[in-house]
């Protein structure tokens, strides 16, 4: 299995270990809510080295990222970051990412692990015709995200760049703990605020011992998978391989608000993607929460009030702050309206749920 920078770490510090994208990962060091509540209510950090980092650069860049993602990157300025997909020929997602404008004639985009492979060679084989300059950085990239309400205040301890000054969605790079050419993005997938960090990977530990000794007084911990996806979770976000995927349309999944249709901008299957944003779509993403008690799993069958089938759930948890279960499924168009009642089938069992408007999280 591959290793990031941390690997050692997290061993000598006790996490239990999976492969997950190649990679050997935490899932978890002292319990997957234990470590969701810190990231709530204090200060967590994620070893995210495994996702993949994808530079786009030169006078065809942006024709480029036009050209294969869904969301209007010309309206992103320099220093600014954008949540986007790659829309296929099929009406699907290859996968969902966030494209940073890093200078002019230069964008990062960062994509999911599993799909770096499939990703790359999306790329490449658009940039056919085009000629921009790619540039896999995935191996020379390394991440933490350092997530929390506490997390700016310990961060800000460790650079000089003013990190209120960093908007959401927005980056800067600067020094941090003493080390250069780090991007400081105001961007997470906790919903709970704070920061993710790109940087050399020889700098990985000199970062990592920085930080965890800088976040004493908040009680920073290492946090691990398990937690990254309860709290996605709670926030209603996509996780691709579950939620999304290359079957499922931006549409469907409630994506239309990253899939613009301006002038100019003809990006793959922008006609289809068009035609079902005008005419509608039989199913959608929906997120519920439980009245019964039970935890929705991923390929349970949602039912209607008449027990008939009208979806499945794509992912599901006990939410660790509601204490009640919560999830996120495909259904029929005609019974997602808000406030409907359904049921989520668990071995024979229908237990009552009501469609929701995310997040879970109060």
């Amino acid at each position: 299995m591959k290793t990031t920078p941390f690997t050692d770490v997290h061993i000598a510090l006790g996490a239990k270990m999976h492969e997950f994208a190649g990679y050997n990962m935490p899932i978890e060091y002292e319990g997957i809510i234990e470590e969701h509540l810190t990231v709530c209510n204090g200060v967590g950090v994620f070893d995210v080295s495994h996702m993949g980092e994808i530079w786009i650069k030169g006078p065809k860049a942006l024709e480029l990222v036009q050209k294969i993602t869904s969301n209007d990157a010309s309206a992103i300025g320099v220093g600014k970051a954008q949540y986007s997909c790659f829309p296929n020929e099929t009406g699907g997602i290859v996968d969902d990412i966030i494209v940073y404008h890093y200078e002019d004639d230069k964008y990062l985009l960062v994509v999911n692990a599993a799909n770096l492979d499939k990703d790359w060679a999306w790329c490449q084989k658009h940039n056919e015709g085009i000629g921009a300059e790619l540039e896999n950085a995935s191996d020379n990239m390394a991440q933490l995200a350092v997530q929390g309400p506490k997390a700016k205040e310990v961060l800000q301890r460790l650079t000089k760049v003013n990190l209120d000054a960093i908007p959401y969605y927005c980056f800067e790079t600067g020094e941090f703990a003493g080390c250069p050419d780090v991007i400081i993005s105001n961007t997470g997938y906790t919903g709970a605020g704070g920061f993710e960090l790109y940087f050399y990977p020889q700098y990985g530990l000199k970062i990592w011992e920085a930080l965890f000794e800088a976040g004493k007084p908040e009680g920073i911990k290492p946090i691990g998978l398990g937690a990254r996806d309860t709290l996605r979770l709670e926030m209603g976000f996509c996780l691709y391989g579950n939620d999304i995927d290359e079957t499922t349309s931006p549409i469907e999944a409630g994506l239309g608000w990253i899939t613009k249709f301006v002038d100019g901008k003809n990006f793959i299957n922008r006609a289809a993607l068009e035609k079902q944003k005008k005419e509608g779509v039989e199913r959608k993403l929906c997120a519920f929460e439980l009245q019964d008690k039970g935890i929705p799993r991923h390929g349970y069958d949602i039912v209607c009030s008449k027990g008939e089938v009208i979806g499945h759930v794509t992912s599901g948890t006990m939410s660790p702050t509601r204490k009640i279960g919560v999830g996120l499924g495909y259904i029929r168009t005609d019974h997602s309206k808000i406030g409907t009642e359904i049921g989520i089938r668990v071995r024979n069992r229908d237990l009552k749920a009501t469609i929701v408007k995310p997040p879970f999280r109060k």
